[in-house]
Order: structure tokens, then C-alpha cells, then sequence
């Protein structure tokens, strides 16, 4: 087991942190008088204790991590965190199981935003603050696994961003540490930032710190059944979009433009995709519901480009039941939601960098094709793609494939219409959030779906979130004989 110490020690870590955040919601609840904060006390008593008990048996490893270990350690740590973040949201008067509450907190932690909680409007505060908490804290933790870990594992072409100081897995953790440090300043900032926006452009001041830290981290929990369009605020509406979008981008980007390279982010070919993409989204669902349905340009265009962006970006707010938009708006919706952002962000899907491995892949076999003698190079930034790289990015598509069709099949078998099923497994996976059937809508919830549902809809997320083959080589022999 000694060797299993650092995976226990960051464990342990992991979970101090997460009690100690539980006492937030708790002096929330003792201030409103709610009697939610003995749980969220108790709750933080007994994460604090297991994760002091990991800590201390397991200190003073050494900063190496080894590849297997390092794999090892990414899954349990997002396994392990909603096991412990659920037990408040159990336990609270919310009449929730534990599979519900495992549900909800692994959609938070994960960002997916799916929820299984109704009548948010009474909720009390603790409960809606330690929703908002677990997507803000899944959202660094999303930045610093894609920016320090992924790339060193090789993982779905993630080693596309290996940097200089990642190139093996040996003292991953002090490394991991000063990323963390450099991207929570800026995740800091930027959160701060968009609560003070989303107040001044009329929202409450609760409000405006809960929808700040889930717009940042492109989680979409909201502080209403209506979602942001309980507000009817174009300006608001405005802000969430604009942080949405700074959510999708890759983060060590503005560390680069705050050291004073300005147009580090228009530079980088990913950002460039990213706005096209939206750009094109917006244009053709807004043209065609304007030709389609007489409706008047500048209201169209507000909805259309909040919803678009929102679904691209994985966030999940919604302001219409865009479901009644047509079949061609539902369909748009379910492609839009598998795209994502950017490598190195908040934001889910397959990402932004993976379309460009597969299109220069593409072009370049076609090249090929019609001049056999070429020399024809892939490049993603003007730099040529690696083999490993473009074998990794076919995997993953590959996978990510499967993985939604069994998803899909799984939850059919459990008696799911069709488009819930497929919206169903396209939402966890992609981890978006709001579903498209009969049973789950953008402004419904996922708690009449079956336990059963919830586990498989719950393993969906934790696949999509971690790129599925991080996840996946742990259920492989070799893995545990190496």
C-alpha cells in the first residue's frame, strides 16, 4: 500500500479543503436561522476528520507520482469528492436519497449542471450556496487536471499541451501545486469580476455571487427553477454570456495576457475556432427561426445567442424552453452540445482542439490522396501534430462515440423514451446539463429518472469530465499487473 500513499495523501487534502468549504454554507444557514447548518457542520466535521486521517498516515511521501499512480489518483479524486459533497445535500431537508444527492453533487463538481432539486426559489441558502461552491470548485479543479495532469498522461491528445516542465510524471505534485496557485488567482478575479457585473446590472447580491461562480466554471446551477430567465434582464443576460464565453477559453492564456501579450488569446487558432463556431450558430439558428417563424430580429437574436452560447460553452442556463422552437432548433441543440470549448478551460464536450487535429487530419490525407508524392504535415498552431497525438484524438473520438451509444442503449433498456435517452447520455457525457425529452427539459429536473438512471447518468459525467480513457484504463488488467 506504500506506494499508494500519495494518491491517499492528495485524497485527504482534497477533502480538508472540502470540509472547510462546507462551513460556508453552514454560517449561511445559522445566519438565516435554517437548521440545515448543524448538517453542513456535521458534514464538515466528518469530511475534515477522513481527510486529516489520510493526510497525516500518509505524510511526507515524496513529490514522485508515477504514471500508474498519477492515473489512479485523477479518477479517485473526483469519485471520492461528490461521495463526501453529497452528504450534506442527503441529509439537509431537501427529502433527497443519497442517490439523488450523489447525483446532484457529482453534476456540480463536474459542471454538468443537471440537477434533480425543484422549487429553488425556497430553498434555503446554504443549499444554494454549496450548489454554486461545489461547480466553482469543479471548475479549478477541471482547469488545474487539464492543464497540469491530462497532458501528462497522454490522455485524448491532451499532450498537445505538455509543458515544458511536464514532460515526465515525476514531481507532479509540486508542479501541479504552482498551477494551481498561478490559474486560482485568475479564477479568483474573473469570479469577482462577474459578481460585481451581474450586481450592478440588477441582480440581488446572493444571486449575483451564486451565478457568478457557476457561470465561470460553465456549471449553469442557478438560484431559480426559471434559470436566468427568472430575471427577464437583457443585461443580464449580456453578462452571463460574456463570462460564459471567458469560461470556454483557455486559462493560462490570460496569465499571458496579463504578463502583457494582449493578443495571446486572438493568436491562439482554438480561441479563432471557438468564436467561428458560435459565431455560425448563432447566425444560422437565428436566420432561421426569424425566416421561419416571423419573429422580431433584435428579441431573436438575445435569445438565441444566450441559449447558443450557453449549450456550446456546456453551461446549461437557459431564459426559453428552446425545446419549442422546432425540430430543427432541438436537433442543432443536440449537435452543439458535443462541441465544447477550449483545452485548458472550464468548459466540457469533446473540445475545440480535437475538431482541429481531426480536420487537419482530413486535409491532409486528402492531399495525399490527390498528390501521392506530396509532403503534406498536419499543424495545430502553426506546429506540426505529433502521431501520438493524432492517434490519441481517433481514439477518443472513438470512445466518446461508444460511450454515448451504450449510454443511450443503457437508458433506453431502463425504459427512457428515445430522446430522453439520447438527450440523457449526450448531456452527461458532453456534461451540458439540460436534457431534450420527454421525462427532462431545459427547465425540468432529472429527479423522476430511475436510481438506476441516476448511477449510469452519474458514471457518464465522471467519463465525459475526465476524458473517458483516464477513467477507462483503470477497468484494464495490464493496469493493475504493471
Amino acid at each position: 500500500m506504500a506506494e499508494y500513499r500519495p494518491v491517499f495523501l492528495v485524497n485527504g487534502l482534497l477533502l480538508l479543503v472540502l470540509g472547510l468549504t462546507m462551513l460556508v454554507p453552514a454560517l449561511l444557514d445559522a445566519r438565516a436561522d435554517n437548521p440545515d447548518w448543524q448538517v453542513f457542520l456535521a458534514a464538515a466535521f466528518l469530511t475534515g476528520f477522513v481527510g486529516g486521517a489520510l493526510t497525516i498516515t500518509s505524510w511526507g511521501t515524496e513529490g514522485d507520482l508515477p504514471l500508474r499512480q498519477a492515473f489512479l489518483l485523477t479518477t479517485t479524486s473526483w469519485v471520492v469528492m461528490p461521495a463526501f459533497a453529497a452528504l450534506p445535500l442527503a441529509f439537509a431537508d431537501l427529502n433527497l436519497s443519497y442517490t439523488d444527492a450523489f447525483f446532484e453533487a457529482m453534476s456540480g463538481l463536474t459542471t454538468t449542471g443537471s440537477t434533480v432539486i425543484s422549487g429553488l426559489e425556497e430553498a434555503p441558502p446554504g443549499i444554494l450556496i454549496w450548489r454554486a461552491l461545489l461547480q466553482w470548485l469543479g471548475g479549478i479543479g477541471i482547469i488545474v487536471t487539464a492543464v497540469a495532469i491530462l497532458p501528462m498522461l497522454g490522455v485524448g491528445g491532451m499532450q498537445l499541451f505538455r509543458m515544458e516542465s511536464s514532460d515526465s510524471a515525476e514531481k507532479a505534485l509540486p508542479r501541479t501545486a504552482q498551477i494551481a496557485a498561478v490559474i486560482g488567482i485568475i479564477y479568483l478575479a474573473l469570479s469577482a469580476l462577474c459578481a460585481l457585473v451581474y450586481w450592478a446590472a440588477g441582480m440581488p447580491a446572493f444571486d449575483a455571487a451564486a451565478h457568478a461562480m457557476t457561470t465561470i466554471a460553465t456549471g449553469g446551477f442557478s438560484t431559480s427553477d426559471r434559470s436566468v430567465g427568472g430575471y427577464d434582464s437583457a443585461l443580464i443576460e449580456c453578462t452571463a454570456t460574456a463570462f460564459m464565453i471567458v469560461g470556454s477559453l483557455p486559462f493560462l492564456l490570460y496569465f499571458q495576457v496579463a504578463r502583457g501579450r494582449p493578443l495571446a488569446l486572438w493568436r491562439d487558432s482554438q480561441v479563432r475556432w471557438f468564436f467561428a463556431i458560435l459565431a455560425a450558430a448563432v447566425a444560422v439558428m437565428t436566420l432561421w427561426r426569424v425566416a421561419g417563424n416571423d419573429q422580431p430580429l433584435l428579441e431573436t437574436l438575445r435569445y438565441t445567442t444566450f441559449n447558443v452560447t450557453s449549450i456550446l460553452t456546456g453551461t446549461g442556463y437557459a431564459t426559453t424552453d428552446y425545446t419549442e422552437w422546432g425540430g430543427f432548433a432541438v436537433a442543432m441543440f443536440l449537435f452543439v452540445m458535443f462541441i465544447g470549448g477550449c483545452a485548458g478551460s472550464t468548459s466540457c464536450g469533446i473540445k475545440i482542439f480535437r475538431f482541429q487535429v481531426l480536420y487537419a487530419a482530413v486535409r491532409t490525407q486528402m492531399g495525399r490522396l490527390l498528390q501521392p508524392h506530396g509532403v503534406f504535415i498536419a499543424n495545430f498552431n502553426r506546429r506540426p501534430i505529433p502521431e501520438s497525438v493524432m492517434d490519441s484524438v481517433m481514439s477518443f473520438f472513438f470512445l466518446f462515440a461508444l460511450g454515448f451509444a451504450v449510454l443511450a442503449v443503457l437508458l433506453s433498456l431502463l425504459g427512457l423514451d428515445f430522446l430522453t435517452a439520447v438527450s440523457g447520455a449526450g448531456t452527461a457525457i458532453a456534461n451540458v446539463g439540460p436534457g431534450l425529452g420527454q421525462v427532462i427539459g431545459p427547465s425540468g429536473t432529472f429527479a423522476p429518472l430511475p436510481d438506476a438512471a441516476k448511477w449510469l447518468l452519474s458514471a457518464g459525467m465522471l467519463l465525459g469530465r475526465l476524458e473517458l480513457l483516464t477513467v477507462m484504463v483503470l477497468f484494464t488488467p495490464t493496469f493493475w499487473r504493471g
